[in-house]
């Protein structure tokens, strides 16, 4: 087997190992470092596809493997933050049920809903390896694209300015409804335009440019708050376009 062929997998791998250190920051509450190597993770996420089409070695090991890797990264890392974000020491009442004891021991129940994310992203990998529609264009949001938006929330506590979004990341509600809607989100039947590309025509790739410009705009403008509102313009696009 030829260097050329295992290069794609290489980059799948990187993605896993960035994936796994990054587990490790998360679960001892490094989230800004967790957050650091999932950006790493999906930058290798994307080129192994891109070095697989551009090397013309596409095959069925690259595709599960990628999967496989894109469980961790994008779906244990994201839901392991989730988690932490929402294990505070001043936690609401929900249910009555939030704190339990466990061999003499408070074990806070509602930080696991952030898990939640972990399920659904597994599923939405599973159901992507089996659906032929998804060739060219997504259907249900991309698990990296939820992974950004929940590893965006820490780096937005860090570094925002705008005591709105902090204040609003750190209720617990908001960041329940957020695994909701995320989890809901990549399993949907919403049609999603991809960012590769056939050629490089305005005319057949306007929404692709479209939305890099508003990206690159929203990014230089708000910096960290500008992730969660670029997977937000992305569903708007896929949807009107």
């Amino acid at each position: 087997m030829t260097l050329k062929k295992q290069i794609p997998n290489i980059l799948t791998l990187l993605n896993l190992l960035s994936g796994t250190i990054a587990v490790i920051f998360a679960v001892n509450n490094e989230l800004e470092l967790a957050a650091y190597l999932v950006f790493l993770g999906i930058f290798f996420d994307f080129f192994d596809g891109f070095a697989a089409r551009l090397l013309n070695v596409q095959g069925e090991l690259g595709k599960q493997l990628d999967s496989l890797a894109d469980v961790v990264t994008s779906g244990v890392v994201p839901g392991i933050v989730m988690y932490k974000l929402l294990q505070t020491k001043n936690s609401i009442e929900l249910f009555n049920t939030e704190i339990v004891s466990w061999k003499s021991q408070e074990v806070e129940l509602v930080p696991f809903f952030g898990l939640l994310i972990t399920l659904a992203a597994a599923y939405r990998l599973a159901k992507f390896n089996i659906d032929e529609r998804q060739t060219s264009s997504f259907i249900g949001l991309p698990t990296p694209a939820a992974a950004l938006v929940v590893l965006s929330l820490p780096l937005i506590i860090n570094y925002s300015s705008f005591d709105f979004a902090t204040n609003l990341i750190e209720d617990k509600w908001f960041l329940i409804g957020i695994t909701v809607v995320l989890s809901i989100l990549m399993n949907a039947e919403i049609p999603l335009f991809s960012l590769k590309f056939k050629d490089y025509s305005w005319k057949k790739n306007k929404v692709k440019y479209v939305f890099l410009i508003l990206t690159v705009v929203l990014v230089i403008g708000l910096q960290f708050i500008a992730i969660p509102l670029v997977i937000l313009l992305y569903i708007l696009l896929s949807i009107f376009f």
